[in-house]
């Protein structure tokens, strides 16, 4: 009887925890509230990423403008926002968010709050400057 506890409880604890935030997800304009774009989070080589995949209030022929570097004028549609997340405990962090509207990099981290909503948060210095999104996971 207690074996079996004790597995179940395991298999709580690993399906809480073992959930991914690879997919995609929706995210929300933080004063309208409408639907902005899908974004894809992906892995590889232990980082995960995200790309823009849709836009859905914006020109999807759109370039970023006011990026720099290799980012300058290339495709929104396309564009890679965030780079180099690494996964600690159950939080995602040490890598950078990039917002193709004003070409600004932000430190980033990211925590799955639930199967369906993911915390995103990028900030200057120790996150006490910052912002924070809560983006909803495509269905």
């Amino acid at each position: 009887m207690n074996y079996l506890r004790i597995f179940l409880m395991l298999l709580v604890s690993i399906t809480v925890n073992g959930q991914s935030i690879i997919g995609q997800w929706e995210t929300y304009d933080d004063s309208t509230k409408e639907k902005k774009a899908l974004i894809e989070i992906y892995q590889k080589d232990n980082l995960y990423f995200a790309k823009i995949v849709k836009r859905f209030n914006g020109d999807n022929n759109a370039v970023c403008k006011a990026c720099t570097g290799t980012k300058k004028n290339k495709p929104i549609v396309g564009l890679v926002i965030i780079e180099n997340i690494k996964k600690v405990g159950n939080e995602f962090k040490g890598g950078t968010i990039m917002d193709p509207e004003n070409g600004e990099t932000y430190s980033c981290y990211l925590k799955l709050i639930n199967a369906n909503k993911l915390k995103v948060r990028g900030f200057l210095g120790f996150s006490v400057f910052g912002r924070t999104q809560y983006w909803i996971r495509k269905e």
